[in-house]
């Protein structure tokens, strides 16, 4: 395996990633101000390097005054000077912080009036925009998260304004992304859940440049002849043929406590070793005050699954 194997961890500093205005949805939720407790933050933070965790994937979503577009920050957003202390924070105590901008239409109203000018020359220009203000931000990292999950109808029926990109539409927006991405250097990285549905169509089209995270925090079962009984754990598989470089992605979001266990061993059987770069755990809450069992837990089971699957790297 490779240096630069990755025990990585998604945090999140913006809030409205996946709801809008006026939704219906439990989870739709508009948050007018920032809820992160920066105390709660830190203490994750410090305590992530403890359970062999060297990357942080941070969510940056409305939580950040950009420069570029600065209408786009809620209320108690970090300044860059704040976010780039805690950078330099995470890199002081042996973590590798990483970018992440959601853009999935699913998940994207941390753009605010932009999320409902897809696909035009002003959601473009505000794009890139931002990946290279974030680029820069990051001293040029080496990855750059995009997002790009779930942009199908069915996750947006609680939604009070509906929009996705189908067909080649959707392509044509994630290359003129991944191109943004490379002009600064970065790796593009997204969800690989497009595979679940249209498999020959996302190997056909999905440049093998962009590295992968698969996911599905469900108890992994098989079927008696050997195959996979949901379709999102065979696409570790399907990606793996078809040459692709992945990191698996676990969480206890779901209550379930192996998570991590049973998707490195998954990742760990099917994988190539040369196209794994290593595995990421997503707690999926905020670092809220009251929050704290929750983000910790959840990178105690990551480090749990890596004693028992990679020893030699515990």
């Amino acid at each position: 395996m490779k240096n630069e194997f990755m025990w990585a961890y998604l945090m999140h500093l913006g809030e409205n990633m996946w709801g809008d205005p006026g939704g219906i949805m439990t989870y739709a939720k508009y948050e007018e101000e920032v809820t992160v407790n920066d105390a709660v933050w830190r203490q994750t933070i410090d305590f992530l390097p403890s359970q062999s965790i060297n990357t942080v994937l941070i969510d940056l979503g409305d939580g950040v005054q950009y420069e570029t577009h600065p209408e786009i920050a809620i209320k108690g957003a970090w300044s860059k000077e704040k976010l780039k202390k805690e950078l330099d924070h995470m890199r002081a105590i042996g973590l590798t912080p990483i970018p992440k901008l959601n853009f999935s239409a699913g998940h994207d109203a941390w753009l605010g009036a932009y999320s409902r000018m897809l696909s035009t020359p002003p959601y473009y220009q505000v794009c890139k925009d931002l990946i290279e203000e974030v680029a820069e931000l990051f001293d040029y990292p080496k990855y750059f998260h995009l997002g790009m999950d779930e942009e199908i109808a069915e996750f947006q029926a609680g939604l009070a304004f509906c929009c996705i990109r189908q067909h080649d539409l959707w392509w044509h927006d994630l290359y003129y992304l991944l191109d943004v991405c490379e002009k600064v250097g970065a790796r593009p990285w997204i969800w690989a859940d497009y595979v679940w549905r249209h498999p020959e169509k996302f190997i056909e089209k999905m440049p093998k440049s962009v590295l992968l995270s698969n996911f599905w925090y469900n108890r992994i079962r098989k079927k008696p002849d050997g195959t996979y009984k949901e379709t999102q754990y065979d696409a570790y598989r399907v990606l793996e043929e078809a040459g692709f470089d992945q990191v698996p992605c676990c969480s206890t979001t779901e209550g379930v406590r192996v998570s991590a266990l049973e998707t490195m061993k998954l990742g760990k059987e099917v994988i190539a070793q040369e196209r794994l770069y290593g595995y990421m755990t997503a707690p999926w809450t905020r670092p809220r005050y009251g929050m704290e069992y929750q983000l910790m837990n959840d990178a105690r089971q990551f480090r749990i699954a890596l004693e028992q699957v990679y020893p030699e790297r515990a």
